[in-house]
C-alpha cells in the first residue's frame, strides 16, 4: 500500500451558520463535500497557496484572511487497484474579505482538477456521511455538531 502526505491550505468561508463546500471529484474525497483550498506547491507559502486554490476552485479573489487551525488526519482509502496510507496536513485559514461571486459551476481542467464549483452549505443540515475527513474536523472545531 502506497504511504504518502499532503499538505495543503484551504479556507473557511462562512455567513452566519453557512459555509461554502466545493463538489470533490477525484482522490480520496470523490463525490464528497469538501472545503475549498489545496496542495502547497514547492516555494509556495500557505497564504499564497490559499488565494491560488480559493480562485481556482471557488472563482474569488481572497483578499483579507486569519489563520484559524493547523491539523491533520490519517486516512485510508482505494480505488480499483490503487490502495493509499494519506497523511493529510492543512492550513485552515477564515476569509475574511472576497471579491467576485463564489462560482457554483466550474469545468475541470489542468489548473482545476478536483472542484465542480462552490456554493453555501447550512451547518446544521449537513451529514458527515456527505463530507471529506477535513471538512468535518474543522466545522467541528467551529463548534458545530454533525449529524
Amino acid at each position: 500500500m502506497k504511504k504518502s502526505k499532503h499538505i495543503g491550505a484551504y479556507g473557511l468561508i462562512l455567513d452566519k451558520d453557512k459555509i461554502v463546500l466545493i463538489n470533490k471529484v477525484g482522490g480520496p474525497y470523490n463525490g464528497k463535500l469538501d472545503l475549498p483550498g489545496g496542495t502547497i506547491e514547492f516555494g509556495e507559502t500557505p497564504e499564497h497557496a490559499l488565494v491560488r486554490e480559493l480562485e481556482e476552485e471557488v472563482g474569488i479573489k481572497v483578499t483579507d484572511f486569519t489563520l484559524f487551525d493547523g491539523n491533520s488526519i490519517y486516512k485510508e482509502w482505494s480505488y480499483k487497484d490503487y490502495e493509499e496510507q494519506l497523511h493529510h496536513l492543512g492550513f485552515f485559514y477564515k476569509i475574511n474579505k472576497y471579491e467576485n461571486e463564489i462560482q457554483s459551476n466550474i469545468t475541470i481542467t489542468e489548473v482545476n482538477d478536483d472542484s465542480l464549483g462552490a456554493q453555501f452549505y447550512n451547518i446544521n443540515e449537513l451529514s458527515k456521511d456527505n463530507l471529506s475527513d477535513i471538512a468535518i474536523l474543522e466545522i467541528e472545531k467551529l463548534g458545530y455538531k454533525l449529524k
